[in-house]
């Protein structure tokens, strides 16, 4: 007898669904074969657990008992949630492109019972509208295609399944110059909305990787037109609505052109990278409004994100859902009786800064933001507003919360990890180094099985084995400790996961890293990308990482591996190198990097010093090694053999293959750092 099987899983998303009218299953080969064996089409539903759109089909047919019957009549359905199986995600958003339709989530796609795709969509509504045709109507045609014209299901199929395999056969240029990579920043460059910021009109999405890339153009060509597409991105992007002005932290993305009315989902991800970019470019600018979100951020982060093991360790949950009481952005907005009820005698303020009115800006209501006034304004006007916003925050704790999803995932936490060991060495907060510690040690004690990572834990059960980008991120996350900290047990680790990718990830007959492991095999193809989406490419960051790797410990095999990695991918035209910024901004570090040796007793308050002003710069843009008595730098490096001048700690900076004159003068190494 067929029921629904998703109570026994740990993705709240897939227990969102467990108790709806549809025979819903795992993915397995346990659904795999009972679709053979009843000769039926499998659906395949994707999504995730703070996806609104997934909500709203869930409501309208998942739920729907009449709808529900059509659907356990002609398919196996299955359940997957795109952030416990992102391999699984990319091969069907994969196979929905090549069909010439827009991907996203919820992902609906029908499958042979072998897992091969013939046809597929997105969100399908369950009557006629916005064009689309009723989902009840959709099922009953797809079931008599599959069963009717199974030379025109095996035709689209064998299309899809050459197409996606070839997919994982780039045929790169071979070779990479910098001067390619600055060429595909000028095309991103317009791109860039010059008012307010992001790429293109409506909806806007942050894409830090894009404008990390456009920082780095900015740092090596000098141009001021890079500069300024990013800082105006941050100012719109800090002041408008799309972040959460009471509670910290950013939503997913924008509806609108001008950061005004988010999706108001907050994803880990969104973030930690971005507080990861507004160091970088705090360090530069020193903007108080970027060094105020990143602090409210990491605040956020740490108070609603935290999930503990009962060991005192903790990591991040995944995501906060949009909706609350069945309602999308109730949490998050105010009328204005509710604010001048709070507020009394200082509501017209906090309403005039805060774009509050009768009328509200979405939907009748408000949603706290301060486009109008980028800038941030005195400190009594904002310590006023300030007292404003905790009034306002008090009540708000006191509303029914969005569901939080609470698994914990190695990726998005590695990119945490990055995120707080660089912020706090730049803002000089061990906290929140210690935090990202806390964080490591988590995923090293808890998501480790048989010597290998694994993606998802949630309740002390892991699931699932680890993506690429697993160990792509969490390699980064001990290089970036390795940086701040100088411990040399994260190089070490690095290095350990960098040799699992290359044994069980690597192509080793065209290149590249794969997305699954070598033993992972209910994958009907293993996907290579290089194009950051939401988050980084892993492949991209892999450049990153082989590179630090190779500048820390001198190991020609990773330089070696960067390169071979780099030219599976390169273009030779700059126009397609812009969907791939991690790889450009990897490729250019290891081009051109630029190490700060210091050389001095590490008890030693001028040594300190010195690594203080190479902190004070920012790591992401370099590589920080430490030189102390008896640790000789690595054999063939530009900095071996110097040391100490005249029993005085001291830094070389190395650009290449030289190093210039010994510093030790704190001040005079920030300025050659270009420290503000």
């Amino acid at each position: 007898m067929s029921r629904n099987l998703l109570a026994e899983e740990t993705s709240p998303y897939l227990l969102q669904h467990r108790d709806n009218p549809v025979h819903w299953q795992p993915w397995g080969p346990e659904a795999l074969d009972r679709a053979r064996r009843e000769d039926k089409p499998i659906l395949l539903s994707v999504g995730y657990a703070a996806c609104h759109w997934c909500h709203v089909m869930a409501h309208e047919s998942f739920e729907d008992p009449a709808i529900a019957a059509v659907m356990n009549e002609l398919f196996v359905n299955i359940k997957v949630d795109r952030e416990e199986r992102p391999d699984l995600d990319v091969i069907y958003q994969s196979a929905l492109a090549l069909m010439g339709e827009h991907g996203g989530w919820p992902l609906t796609m029908f499958l042979t019972p072998a897992g091969e795709p013939f046809w597929g969509g997105t969100y399908f509504p369950s009557t006629p509208r916005y064009g689309r045709p009723a989902f009840p109507d959709i099922l009953k045609n797809v079931a008599a295609v599959y069963h009717g014209q199974a030379d025109k299901v095996q035709e689209n199929v064998t299309a899809l399944k050459t197409a996606l395999d070839q997919l994982s056969r780039p045929q790169g240029a071979g070779t990479l110059a910098v001067e390619q990579v600055n060429a595909a920043a000028a095309l991103s460059y317009r791109t860039v909305d010059p008012v307010n910021g992001g790429m293109g009109g409506a909806p806007k999405f942050p894409q830090p990787p894009y404008f990390r890339a456009l920082w780095r153009a900015h740092r090596r060509t000098g141009s001021d037109l890079y500069r300024e597409a990013v800082t105006v991105t941050l100012d719109r992007m800090c002041q408008g609505g799309i972040y959460d002005h009471l509670g910290g932290g950013f939503a997913r993305y924008s509806t609108d052109a001008e950061w005004l009315a988010p999706h108001f989902e907050k994803m880990l991800y969104d973030n930690a990278l971005l507080i990861d970019l507004l160091t970088e470019v705090w360090h530069r600018t020193g903007s108080r409004l970027y060094a105020q979100r990143v602090r409210e951020t990491v605040d956020w982060a740490m108070r609603d994100m935290a999930v503990e093991d009962g060991a005192g360790r903790f990591a991040f949950a995944s995501a906060y859902d949009a909706d609350s009481e069945g309602q999308e952005g109730k949490f998050y907005v105010w009328t204005e009786a509710e604010i001048d009820d709070l507020l009394g005698g200082a509501s017209p303020v906090f309403k005039q800064a805060y774009d509050v009115s009768a009328g509200g800006n979405w939907e009748g209501h408000n949603i706290l933001n301060r486009r109008r006034s980028p800038a941030l304004g005195s400190d009594a006007h904002e310590d006023a507003l300030a007292r404003g916003r905790a009034a306002l925050m008090a009540v708000r704790n006191g509303r029914v919360w969005p569901q939080r999803d609470d698994k914990v995932l190695t990726d998005w936490n590695a990119l945490m990890i990055v995120g707080l060991a660089r912020a706090g060495a730049g803002f000089d907060e061990p906290d929140w180094i210690a935090a990202a510690e806390t964080v490591f040690d988590f995923v090293r004690t808890n998501m480790v099985e048989d010597g290998r990572l694994r993606h998802s834990w949630r309740g002390g059960r892991l699931r699932h084995p680890a993506v690429l980008d697993d160990y792509a991120f969490m390699s980064l996350a001990a290089l970036a400790l390795f940086d701040v900290t100088g411990k040399e047990d994260y190089l070490r680790q690095a290095g350990d996961w960098v040799q699992t990718a290359n044994d069980r990830y690597w192509d080793h007959a065209g290149g590249g890293y794969f997305l699954s492991a070598d033993d992972v095999t209910d994958v009907i193809t293993r996907s290579k990308t290089v194009a950051d989406n939401a988050t980084p490419s892993a492949n991209g960051i892999m450049v990153e990482v082989l590179a630090r790797l190779y500048l820390a410990t001198g190991d020609e095999a990773h330089r070696a591996r960067a390169d071979e990695l780099v030219g599976v991918f390169a273009a030779d035209e700059p126009r397609h190198l812009v969907g791939m910024p991690s790889l450009t901004t990897g490729f250019a570090l290891l081009a051109d990097a630029v190490q700060v040796v210091v050389a001095g007793d590490p008890d030693d308050a001028a040594t300190a010093a010195l690594l203080r002003a190479a902190l004070d710069t920012g790591v992401q843009d370099k590589v920080i090694l430490r030189a102390p008595p008896g640790r000789p730098l690595p054999a063939g490096h530009p900095a071996a053999g110097k040391g100490p001048v005249n029993g005085r700690p001291a830094a070389y900076v190395c650009r290449g293959a030289t190093c210039g004159l010994p510093v030790t003068d704190p001040q005079v190494l920030r300025h050659e750092l270009g420290g503000r």
